[in-house]
């Protein structure tokens, strides 16, 4: 058996000064490196200082961050699957291929998170919204917008908030202050905590936003998530391009507010940016010329006024229709324009492309989803009040664009995923090597047994001839 000296670490004095020559030599990562030179190519540090200026003044104050900075750090956040803005600037300050990809030098600082968080209130939300709609420009270069067919659903997020801290809206009392006076009211002098919830178990419309809300967040609505629990919610609301799966537009809304009342705006939106890249000279002919004339949905948007709008705003609808029996009419408001909506949405979906539509919506629309919210990060928020999230959701979701962008043009997955991929090779080697010794081993073993058995019949052939 091979020995060696037992290793044991010490204490490590930082030199005072270090040449750069003995600096350690690391390359940049190639997903970052070619993320940089897609922005580089299309100008996007001057587009964003241009757009930015008017939120800066020179010295006064402490040294601003660069907007292309600031941008980057929160891409950061949707490739690295960061939920907060402080592990945003802990990642990069650990990775220097992060601060490489930010443009800091290897004796630089990164930003820390309250410069990113104070640049991020400085910026309003018109300009997030326009670093989006440079981003689908971007993509639309690389033919990557068709914007004909949009597909529309949302999903909850779970809001910086505590349903503990929730308050009554015309009095400011504390929900377990409100139970308490209740209790007192119905007899019990004084209520235990098993009697606070028998008392709360028993009535009705106990969670309602119009009696309740955070002092903290107030645009927080109390919802049922899709997990079937209860918690301080917003909804974001996506329209994809249903072509290639870019995210056209995202809309960060009252989680109380059904689907049927927040479609229209989700698709103006959409509506506004591809618009915006048909009137750029640079890219107007990258897109059909038949642009926002679809749209497809699920079921939990079908209702007559979306019908009629939809018909209004000159869609054709692919909208799947819930089973409502069979319906009157003429004893409603509209009723002939809604049923003439209605059924052309009926015949459309019945047909081979609006059953290829409903198939494809499941399968674009919730990995959307499954890339911004779940392994990107953003299902529960840190940060409080709508503005605030929709500008972090507008670059988090500009950042799933950019990764599209990469995965189809360039074949590059996210950072982490190249690393998954890696695990994943040396994974398929080692089963493959597992397999290749099994079967040597049956060889073996049949082997074994082949010559077992041929000498048993040797043996009694001897016997015989004995």
């Amino acid at each position: 058996m091979i020995r060696m000296a037992l290793g044991k670490r010490k204490d490590v004095a930082q030199p005072l000064f270090i040449s750069t020559v003995d600096l350690p030599w690391f390359r940049p990562n190639p997903f970052y490196d070619a993320v940089n030179k897609v922005l580089s190519a299309h100008h996007f540090d001057a587009f964003v200082e241009n757009l930015c200026g008017k939120f800066y003044c020179d010295n006064v104050g402490r040294p601003g961050l660069a907007p292309g900075v600031y941008f980057r750090c929160l891409l950061v956040g949707y490739f690295e699957g960061l939920d907060s803005e402080r592990g945003i600037a802990w990642r990069c300050a650990d990775s220097k291929s992060l601060g490489l990809f930010l443009g800091y030098a290897m004796d630089q600082q990164t930003p820390d998170h309250s410069t990113i968080s104070r640049t991020r209130r400085l910026i309003d939300i018109e300009t997030h919204q326009e670093v989006f709609g440079y981003v689908l420009k971007i993509l639309a270069n690389h033919d990557l917008v068709a914007g004909k067919t949009l597909g529309v659903d949302s999903t909850t997020l779970e809001a910086n908030a505590a349903l503990r801290s929730i308050v009554r809206r015309d009095t400011g009392e504390s929900y377990q202050n409100f139970l308490t006076e209740l209790a007192k009211q119905s007899g019990i002098e004084t209520p235990t905590r098993q009697d606070l919830a028998k008392l709360d178990r028993d009535r009705k419309n106990k969670g309602s936003n119009d009696d309740w809300q955070n002092p903290h967040d107030p645009d927080a609505k109390i919802t049922r998530m899709k997990d079937g629990t209860t918690h301080l919610a917003h909804k974001a609301e996506h329209a994809v391009d249903m072509e290639s799966g870019v995210i056209l537009a995202v809309n960060v809304c009252d989680a109380a507010v059904g689907d049927t009342r927040t479609i229209c705006d989700t698709l103006n939106q959409a509506s506004e940016n591809l618009r915006a890249i048909v009137d750029d000279q640079r890219v107007s002919e990258k897109i059909s010329d038949d642009w926002a004339s679809e749209a497809v949905a699920d079921k939990g948007y079908h209702s007559n006024d979306t019908m009629q709008d939809l018909r209004a705003m000159q869609l054709r609808s692919y909208i799947s229709e819930p089973d409502r029996g069979r319906r009157n009419w003429m004893d409603q408001e509209d009723g002939l324009d809604a049923r003439e909506a209605t059924y052309a949405n009926r015949r459309r979906i019945k047909a081979d492309r609006g059953q290829g539509l409903m198939r494809k919506r499941g399968e674009l629309l919730e990995r959307s989803f499954a890339h911004n919210y779940e392994t990107g990060g953003m299902r529960r928020l840190h940060l409080r009040h709508r503005d605030n999230i929709a500008k972090r959701v507008l670059i988090h979701v500009a950042g799933f664009n950019l990764g599209l962008l990469m995965r189809v043009k360039y074949g590059l997955l996210k950072p982490r995923r190249l690393s998954d991929a890696v695990d994943g090779v040396l994974l398929a080697l080692m089963l493959a090597w597992r397999w290749l010794l099994e079967m040597v081993g049956c060889r073996n073993d049949r082997r074994r047994a082949m010559w077992t058995r041929t000498d048993q019949i040797n043996g009694s052939l001897d016997l015989q001839a004995a």
